[in-house]
């Protein structure tokens, strides 16, 4: 029997719409979370995230975010370094994952090296690594 998901919010931050399209329908036909929001760019992402501290709605905000390097407007780097400075005036605990195409070793040293990052993973994900973020234990 499939373990129900326990995640009501996650949140995709990537400018590759065949990608996105991809694992939002990984997501959705393993019901691995209720409801995603899916941003092009950090700039969209950054906007909400901001404005959502002002109404401070627990339910608004993800508990999962996967968030792709590469990106015109602003790209992840700057999304992670201005979310950074307000995370933890959100009233719950978000796991952030960069996942990105770039293999280079300073690109994951840089994102491991962040705080505010659980992890790094290259694309594409897989169902298995989806699954095992979705299920398991926040703490």
């Amino acid at each position: 029997m499939q373990q129900k998901p326990t995640k009501k919010l996650a949140c995709i931050i990537d400018d590759d719409l065949i990608y996105t399209n991809l694992i939002k329908r990984v997501i959705e036909n393993n019901e691995l979370c209720s409801e995603l929001l899916i941003f092009n760019n950090g700039k969209q992402s950054i906007d909400y995230f901001e404005s959502s501290l002002e109404s401070l709605d627990a339910k608004s905000i993800p508990e999962i975010i996967f968030l792709d390097l590469n990106m015109p407007i602003m790209d992840g780097w700057e999304f992670l370094e201005r979310f950074s400075k307000i995370k933890n005036k959100f009233k719950k605990k978000i796991s952030l994952y960069v996942v990105s195409s770039s293999i280079n070793p300073s690109d994951i040293n840089r994102a491991k090296s962040s705080p505010t990052v659980q992890n790094y993973f290259t694309k594409p994900l897989n169902v298995n690594k989806l699954e095992q973020i979705f299920l398991r234990k926040s703490g």
